[in-house]
Formats: structure tokens, sequence, C-alpha cells
């Protein structure tokens, strides 16, 4: 099975090659290998690796920065996703596309299926949701939400971080969602694979949280071991107090239960791959 990934370089991009099955042969390129904002780059590198299956991990994640770069963000986003689907018709693979709880708008009253209508509410979730278009039924689109890894760029790594600096911190308190540890969701992809599965998944942690109560728990679990001095205050603040460019889902709670389903596990629940993810920390040093 040759499998090509994009991202190489990102959370995500890192837990699938790590975590890959034995008899994947692995290509993992990220964005110093092809632009993908280059259609002709991307063609000729699909062209030359002739892989099974496409793990596309690669994305223009900078949600605020993509209310004034949204033509850029479209090109990664979507644009690059339908080239991609296209190599897999001629060459006869599969995609597996990474997709965003921001597709949504956050106003549902409960967790929010495969099915449901999209409404985005930003650049970044627009671009998403543009990409999600191209993916065919015999493909595999996963969303996800509030992505987390050891030694990457993230809400867990920048919390420790200003809890080092400061004794009091404001973290929103009315979105609701639920972390991802990028392992888990590698898994999840890996078994999706497996299965032969196509259509539309779900994967984040087990359970509904503010990034407020994420934090707290953050700060509780890192202080358990070594990784900050003392547990600051830590306030909420609603989302009127902390303006952004670009808008975000108030409840993004995704439901993955056919996801478990299919695969025939148990989600597990957010603190405890919070913690796991921690101990992984600590032990980078």
């Amino acid at each position: 099975m040759k499998v090509l990934i994009t991202g190489s370089g990102g959370q995500l991009g890192g837990a699938l090659q790590r975590l890959a099955p034995k008899d994947a042969v692995i290509t993992a390129i990220d964005v110093e290998d092809v632009d993908l904002t280059d259609p002709a780059m991307l063609r000729a590198r699909l062209a030359a690796e002739e892989p099974d299956i496409i793990i596309n991990a690669a994305a223009y994640t900078a949600v605020d920065k993509a209310e004034s770069d949204e033509e850029r963000a479209h090109d990664i986003n979507a644009n690059a996703v339908a080239i991609m689907v296209e190599a897999m018709e001629e060459q006869g693979g599969k995609l597996v596309h990474v997709s965003t709880d921001f597709v949504f708008d956050g106003t549902s009253e409960r967790a929010y299926c495969p099915g449901d209508a999209r409404r985005p509410i930003s650049a970044y979730g627009r671009t998403k949701a543009a990409g999600e278009d191209h993916v065919r039924s015999d493909d595999i689109l996963i969303r996800t939400a509030w992505v987390y890894e050891a030694g990457g760029a993230n809400f867990v790594r920048t919390m420790i971080r200003l809890m080092k600096e400061r004794d009091v911190l404001g973290v929103v308190s009315d979105q609701i969602g639920a972390p991802t540890w990028a392992s888990g969701l590698a898994r999840t992809i890996w078994g999706l694979v497996e299965a032969g599965a196509t259509g539309t998944f779900h994967h984040t942690d087990d359970g509904a949280i503010s990034w407020h109560e994420f934090a707290v728990a953050i700060a509780e679990e890192a202080h358990a071991l070594g990784l900050i001095p003392a547990i600051p205050a830590i306030n909420p603040i609603t989302t009127n107090d902390y303006p952004t460019p670009a808008a975000r889902p108030a409840f993004s709670v995704l439901d993955c239960s056919a996801t478990r389903e299919l695969l025939g596990e148990a989600s597990v629940p957010w603190r405890e791959n919070l913690r796991k993810m921690l101990k992984e920390e600590a032990a980078l040093g």
C-alpha cells in the first residue's frame, strides 16, 4: 500500500508517519517539497508518486489571517484537494481528506453529525467546506477539532508557556467543543483506511468543554507533572472580551458515534488523552 501523506511537518502528519501500519510504504511531503498553490507542481508530484492512497493532512489553518488572505487559503484548502481527487480518479486511488468543525456555524443544540448541513461563518470555514465538496463518495472525509500534539504548535503548549510567564490568565468560556490528540486522530485515520471505509466521519476525544475548562485542566495536569511551577488564576472571559478577525462557532462538538461503531472502539475521554500528551511533552524536556 503506497501512501502519500501531505502536511508531513504538521502535528497530524507526524503522528500519521509514526503510527503507520507495517504494510504502508510512506512518502511524506510538506511545503518545502511541493507548493500546494502551484497546480502544475502538485500534479507532477502526484503523477510521479502514483500513490494508492493520499492522506491530505495539509491545510491553511491560520484562521484569523484567512479573513484577509482567503484566495490563498482557498488554493490550499480547496483547489489543491480538487487536484488530488483528479489524480486519484486517473490512478484509481483513494483520498483521505482531513477537515474541520469550522464548516459548521455553531448554532446546533446537539453534537454535529457527519451529514448535517454546513454553514461556515469564517473564511477558513468556507475554504475547508469548498475542499470537502471535491471529495468523492468512495473517498474518506474526516472532520476533527482542537488538535494538539507534544512538541507542536497548539493551544496546550501555548497555555503552558503563558502559565510559566503570568500569574493570571483570561480564557474564553463561551466556545464549546472537544479537544483532539493528534495521535488518537492518526490511529482512527489508519483504522478507517484498513477497514476500507468510505464516506464522512468525525473524530475528536470524548467530551464537551469550553476553552476555559480545557485551560484549567491543562494547568492541573501540567503542574502535577512539573511542567509549570504553579497554577495561575485562570479567569473565564467571553468571546466579546477577546475579539478576533474570524468568527468562531460557539458550539462545535462533533458526533463521533458512527466512527467509533465502525471501528469497534470506544471514544477516549479528552482528559485521559491530555494526560498522555503532557507526559510525552515532559519527556521532551
